[in-house]
């Protein structure tokens, strides 16, 4: 029985054996994965912080952007201000120079006459006055036609040619006796 109990004893300490060197493959195996997620874990925290310092500089960029955004809005207002400025400017300086233009020729019916710029109002008043003259000339020709000369008409020999050859005999010897 000494030998069976040896020989289970030897049986028992190959298997622990076994089993020890099982686990201490397993511990060195557990230890290298646990080194290699430290190193995954610091990698991965390192890229975590370039990340946020790209995230805050991104930040930064934005703000800047912004406050460059919000100068850029206030200068469109101040321009469109200056705009709505000139243009009520222009359209008084256009008014004004329409009414000067109609005090200098006042044969230009002022409805004609309209524009909000002074190129507006000056081709206005070019076609006024196309119009003028036009309506001008219309009433000339048609007084024209109406027109009758005054005092009588001019003298002149009479004119012979359309009586027959019978009548200019009459007309002659008619003549001849008066």
């Amino acid at each position: 029985m000494a030998e069976d109990e040896i020989a289970d004893l030897r049986e028992q300490l190959a298997e622990a054996h076994a089993e020890s060197e099982r686990l201490q493959i397993a511990a060195a195996d557990s230890e290298a994965r646990a080194v290699h997620l430290e190193e995954l874990n610091q990698r991965l925290r390192g890229q975590i912080e370039v990340a946020e310092g790209e995230l805050a500089t991104a930040r930064q960029r934005l703000d800047e952007s912004g406050a460059q955004v919000a100068a850029f809005q206030e200068e469109i207002t101040t321009k469109q201000e200056e705009n709505e400025s000139l243009h009520a400017r222009l359209q008084a300086a256009a008014g004004k120079y329409r009414e000067a233009l109609l005090a200098a020729a006042p044969e230009l019916p002022e409805e004609l006459v309209t524009g909000g710029s002074i190129e507006e109002v000056e081709e206005a008043v070019e076609r006024a006055r196309a119009t003028v003259r036009q309506v001008r000339e219309r009433l000339e020709s048609r007084a024209q036609v109406g027109r009758v000369p005054t005092g009588s008409p001019p003298r002149g020999a009479p004119d012979y040619s359309a009586l027959s050859p019978i009548e200019k005999i009459r007309l002659g010897l008619s003549q001849k006796r008066s």
